[in-house]
């Protein structure tokens, strides 16, 4: 046989590559769909910031193997594929559905090869460009998480291929070949599970092809009546058979270790046979056998989907469907016989193709555990290759008779064009989730889930109409699916229907399996089925008179599973919501346990500590945050307000930096350009403080305190009358903005000389405000260079009456009536008509008028993608300074000159960031 296993030509290989170019080309135009979003886009094992330690601690969608919650999955050599696309490419899913082409052409062409030991070469170029072809592997190909199917197939034959190389002259071991295919099996289970099957299929190789069961048989019989000892040859395969099967079962105890000894929680909507009773379970789980035979034998109907009600169960021994699963096992049974019963090549080709066949295929039959899904297609993949043999040995044996040679070829022909044609057309199926699911509901109307996964690609396109229409035809077509009901109630809050959300969300709550005493609750639920808590206690918390029902909400998911880290942070926000700092820092402290690498969580304990009054634990905790994830948006712009917030100067410079660095992660958001001019302001850098407050000003025309402090800057450098235009656009969107009126006043006073307009600001500040010193102090000087002594006298004893402790309005008040009582001496006053008062009262009025920063304290949460905020109030300082000693006209000209060099701070503002 060693002898028949000729090398690739460059013609075979070059017709391969051709071929599934041609069948594959358009899937490079594809997204990511389906379990792609969770292996790929959400799985942070791809991010270079991740330990490669993780990715063999992780399963295959990232998550850690000790939480209950993984499918148990261990793929990390195929996760490893997916990192270095990242790296080259991060997200671009051209490189991913490239690099999938590329290893579907490589286990094409060792196919070959493994075909050339069983078939001529004519029959093995048919058998490998008819596995080509195949339109049901479009969704191991097309789908980039079939890549696990792809590259466990090439170091599955590849260790067949290595084993077959292991018998020496004489019947000899080669021990080379025999390390090289355990080395290859062991990849291939890295890759995929199913590829620890290739040892079976080397030991009936071994046994009935290498050796030959009747030699072996003969030998046996001989030994056993005692006439002879075993011979060295058979010793020799045995010892090859044991070290097999020793390595196998070391693999397995490794596999085992590897999940801690536990089967991942599917429910009866993955797989509703595998938790039906007796002769349900077993009727259905072997009709399914000839259904998954049907669809390599017919792939015209091809379903992305097939869990749920897409199969019904088959309950009884007179369903008709019965005939189908006999006929199947009278087929299989006859090749079996064949094979063993007649010796020759022809045989051992029939039994090497249903090896290749059945064995891989254990692992999806439900034999020895369930798994989460009835039928998947991607699972037929290594199968459909003993198919494709016994195929291509039919042909030979029909294209070898003169009668049915031109039929067989004109057969062969059609069936690779058909299927050529098929598997070019299913592929603009895998182009975006919306096309995949509804050419899935085309096949199958009776699956709730594809019914919801049509509803979330419209939802997420924003068109939530559209989306909810799937949604509740879901809940018709399943009408007990928790998941259904808790997408129509999302849905719902995201029109803004609340009512029916909760009625949706608690007929979900309802349908929540009952505790029994005694039984694991966790093992009969899915781990995402206990989010209808935390969603309908974020939806009732809206309410303020219902924060006490959402809590209780929280603390039952987390008495149903305490491990449940989501309900912890959610619960975290409530505590902070509510006002109980303490309680939420406790909250966030017990998911840190379960969850240390949540950058996140490191985030929303800071925003606690914040408002437990410990800035310096809260810098600690952002810096924790950015250290498992550099790019949080928000850790980087908090850490950043709370070092410049501290007054050090020392921590400027990396305050400075985090907001650079945040600007080029939110770019539009107007609140970092404002806080980096806030930075420049503080460093006396006038011109750069301009440009940063100009740029805020662009994204966000009406941001308050960029305009006002801009304004400011404008009045500070020199540039009142550039000041005025800005003033003019603050006031125009924020009309009582009072500390905008009071500077735009004193411009208009001081620089422009127009009393008139300086009184209008004045007045419109009282209007706002009566009590406001400031304002009435202004208006009290108005009044004296207006020369209405009697109006300013009586304004200034208003303004004490307001402000008894302020000194310097009782000597302007005294001032005021020695005018009075001296009215022929004005000239000699001491409020001057040239401005000097004017200018000493503005520096009493505004020497400490000032903006805080703005700040944003957004709390991080992963329940239905939404960010709930926790936000300070803003506060506006605004005091009047005691009127210093009396000064002369010139030192009063060189204060006016310097009076705003003690405008350093800015105003607070609330920000709330939120998303889906």
């Amino acid at each position: 046989l060693l002898e028949k296993m000729a090398d690739i030509s460059l013609k075979e290989a070059a017709l391969i590559v051709g071929v599934v170019a041609a069948c594959y080309w358009n899937s490079l135009f594809c997204g990511f769909v389906f379990d792609d979003v969770s292996a790929i886009l959400d799985n942070k094992d791809l991010h270079p910031s991740t330990p490669l330690k993780n990715l063999f601690q992780n399963d295959f969608w990232g998550t850690p193997m000790s939480e209950e919650r993984s499918h148990k999955s261990y793929r990390p050599l195929t996760v490893l594929t997916f990192r270095l696309n990242y790296l080259f490419s991060e997200l671009n899913a051209v490189s991913y559905h490239f690099l999938n082409l590329v290893f579907h052409v490589v286990v094409c062409i060792v196919f070959l090869k493994v075909c050339k030991l069983f078939l001529d070469n004519r029959s093995s170029l048919v058998a490998s460009l008819l596995f080509a072809v195949h339109p049901i592997h479009t969704e191991a190909v097309t789908g980039v998480v079939g890549r696990a199917e792809l590259l466990s197939s090439i170091f599955f034959l590849a260790a067949f291929l290595s084993y077959t190389k292991s018998k020496g002259p004489d019947n000899s071991i080669v021990w080379t070949p025999i390390a090289v295919t355990v080395f290859l099996v062991a990849v291939a289970t890295l890759c995929k599970e199913q590829g620890i099957t290739v040892v079976g299929i080397c030991c009936v190789y071994e046994v009935f092809i290498a050796q030959g069961v009747s030699s072996l048989l003969d030998t046996a019989v001989q030994i056993l009546r005692g006439k002879g000892s075993i011979p060295f040859s058979m010793l020799q395969t045995l010892l090859k058979l044991i070290v097999l099967m020793f390595s196998t079962l070391l693999l397995v105890v490794v596999r085992v270790q590897v999940i801690q000894s536990q089967l991942p929680v599917f429910t009866r909507f993955d797989n509703p046979a595998a938790v039906s009773p007796s002769p349900a379970r077993q009727l259905t789980f072997n009709y399914l056998l000839p259904v998954n035979a049907w669809l390599l034998l017919n792939p015209s109907e091809l379903c992305c989907d097939w869990t749920m009600g897409t199969i019904p169960l088959v309950e009884s021994l007179l369903d008709v469907r019965n005939v189908a699963t006999l006929t199947f096992f009278c087929f299989l049974g006859s090749l079996m016989v064949f094979s063993l019963r007649y010796p020759g090549d022809s045989s051992k080709t029939v039994l090497m193709a249903l090896c290749l066949i059945v064995l891989p295929f254990i692992p999806a039959s439900n034999l020895f555990f369930p798994v989460g899904f009835v039928v998947a297609e991607r699972v037929l993949y290594v199968p459909s290759m003993g198919f494709c043999i016994l195929v291509a040995h039919g042909w030979k044996k029909l294209s070898n008779k003169s009668v049915l040679r031109k039929i067989s070829w004109v057969c062969l022909a059609a069936v690779l064009f058909t299927h050529a044609l098929k598997t070019l057309h299913r592929n603009w199926d895998w182009e975006s989730e919306y096309t995949l699911f509804m050419s899935a509901l085309k096949v199958n109307k009776n699956n709730a889930k594809l019914w919801n996964n049509v509803g979330h690609a419209l939802e997420n396109e924003k068109n939530f109409e559209r989306a909810l229409q799937f949604f509740l035809q879901a809940t018709q077509v399943q009408p007990d699916d928790i998941g259904a009901h808790m997408n129509v109630g999302r849905t719902y809050k995201n029109l803004n229907k609340t009512k029916e959300a909760e009625e949706s969300y608690m007929i979900a709550k309802s349908l929540m399996p009952q505790i029994i005493p005694g039984k694991k609750y966790a093992a009969r639920v899915a781990p995402n089925h206990l989010n209808v808590y935390i969603n309908l206690a974020n939806l009732i918390r809206a309410n303020e008179s219902r924060l006490e029902e959402a809590d209780q909400l929280y603390r039952q998911a987390i008495s149903m599973r305490p491990d449940f880290k989501q309900a912890y942070i959610s619960r975290g926000e409530l505590l902070l919501k509510m006002n109980k700092p303490l309680k939420a820092k406790e909250a966030y402290l017990r998911a840190l346990e379960l969850d240390r690498t949540n950058a996140d969580l490191w985030y929303n304990l800071a925003i606690v500590y914040i408002e437990l009054k410990d800035p310096a634990e809260a810098l600690k905790n952002f810096n924790r945050a950015l250290e498992l994830n550099p790019t949080h948006k928000l850790a980087l712009f908090n850490s950043a307000l709370l070092m410049q917030e501290s007054g050090d100067a020392r921590l400027r410079p990396e305050a400075k930096q985090r907001l650079l660095h945040y600007v080029k992660e939110e770019p539009q958001d107007s609140n970092g350009y404002f806080n980096l001019g806030m930075l420049a302001m503080d460093d006396k850098k006038d011109m750069e403080a301009e440009a940063w407050m100009k740029k805020a000003i662009r994204l966000q025309p009406n941001f308050r305190s960029a305009l006002f402090n801009l304004a400011l800057l404008y009045s500070q450098t020199g540039k009142e009358l550039m000041a005025l235009p800005v003033l003019e656009d603050l006031l125009r969107y924020y009309p009582d903005h009072t500390k905008g009126l009071i500077l735009k006043g004193d411009i208009l006073m001081n620089q422009k000389k127009d009393i008139v307009g300086a009184k209008m600001c004045f007045e419109k500040i009282l209007e706002l405000d009566p009590n406001n010193v400031q304002g009435k102090h202004n208006l009290c000087v108005v009044y004296f260079e207006e020369k209405d002594l009697i109006k300013a006298e009586k304004c200034l004893v208003e303004t004490l009456a307001l402000a008894p402790h302020e000194e310097y309005i009782q000597r302007h008040l005294n001032i005021v009536r020695s005018k009075i009582a001296s009215l022929g001496a004005m000239e000699q006053s001491s409020f001057p008509s040239d401005g000097t008062a004017a200018a000493e009262a503005k520096k009493n009025s505004f020497q400490n008028l000032k903006e805080a920063k703005s700040e944003k304290t957004t709390t991080q949460s992963t329940v239905d993608n939404k960010e709930h905020s926790k936000n300070k109030k803003p506060t506006e300082k605004s005091t009047v300074d005691k009127e210093t000693p009396k000064k002369s006209t010139k030192e009063i000209k060189e204060i006016e000159k310097k009076r705003v060099a003690a405008l350093k701070r800015l105003e607070e503002i609330e920000r709330i960031l939120n998303g889906e």
